[in-house]
């Protein structure tokens, strides 16, 4: 209610586009993202890198997973391995292979993986699924460098550095997805962010084994980035109208 009794002030363009965008959605549109769901940032567990085929701008790697982790998977499936969609090429009892692009290699920190590296891993959601964390596409929008740790005894304070053209799309109790894992954003600095852990995400997930100037992946959250987006194109258009 807050937000919409403040759209008085408003010029109408930005009112609509305000609207859209925080409206509730309607049940069939929420089945629909329901349905695109791909991951939910819970991850499942850690995987191991067992081999790495390297050719250039590309790599070949092969991950095995926990007993009983993929069981029923097939060749063609989705799977996060840190917080990046790769697609299952091979299958070998609880080993799995996937093709990384060059694109992907740019963008993520799978071109860093070495034999014997530890990685986050989550299969895609199911339709039914509970949604545990928050909706996450798996495709990584950057990196960013771990710029220190702050341990105490029952909580983690990690605080990343980013791009800070990124930092517009994660506020302060948003969502973030770092590695794949869905956390919620603490403090957010011009080009820093940081999140706090409990011990069971340092324990199931690679943040527990994480150290300064290690490189992540970052998945900002889609409708906020919408959002932010919507508006200032909106604004700028609006502005740009008013100074003729």
């Amino acid at each position: 209610m807050r937000c919409r009794a403040g759209l008085r002030h408003f010029p109408n363009t930005l009112k609509s586009a305000i609207r859209l965008h925080t409206q509730q959605p309607s049940r069939r549109s929420r089945s629909s993202l329901l349905i695109s769901n791909l991951f939910t940032g819970i991850v499942q567990g850690q995987g191991q890198v067992v081999t790495i085929e390297k050719r250039q701008d590309f790599r070949s790697i092969q991950v095995k997973f926990p007993v009983g982790k993929v069981d029923g998977i097939q060749i063609g499936a989705s799977v996060a391995i840190n917080g990046t969609c790769l697609t299952v090429t091979e299958i070998d009892n609880d080993v799995l292979s996937f093709d990384v692009i060059e694109e992907t290699l740019r963008a993520t920190n799978l071109g860093t993986l070495q034999m014997g590296s530890p990685v986050n891993f989550e299969r895609s959601a199911r339709v039914g699924d509970e949604i545990g964390g928050h909706n996450v596409s798996g495709h990584v929008a950057t990196t960013a460098t771990i710029a220190s740790i702050k341990e105490t005894d029952n909580n983690t304070n990690i605080t990343f550095q980013v791009p800070a053209h990124f930092t517009k799309y994660i506020l302060p109790k948003g969502f973030v997805a770092v590695d794949g894992i869905s956390l919620t954003v603490g403090e957010v600095g011009t080009d820093i962010f940081n999140v706090y852990l409990i011990p069971e995400t340092l324990r199931v997930t690679t943040l527990g084994s994480r150290k300064q100037g290690d490189a992540v992946n970052i998945e900002i959250e889609a409708q906020t980035q919408t959002i932010v987006d919507t508006v200032e194109r909106t604004v700028k258009s609006y502005m740009a109208q008013q100074s003729h």
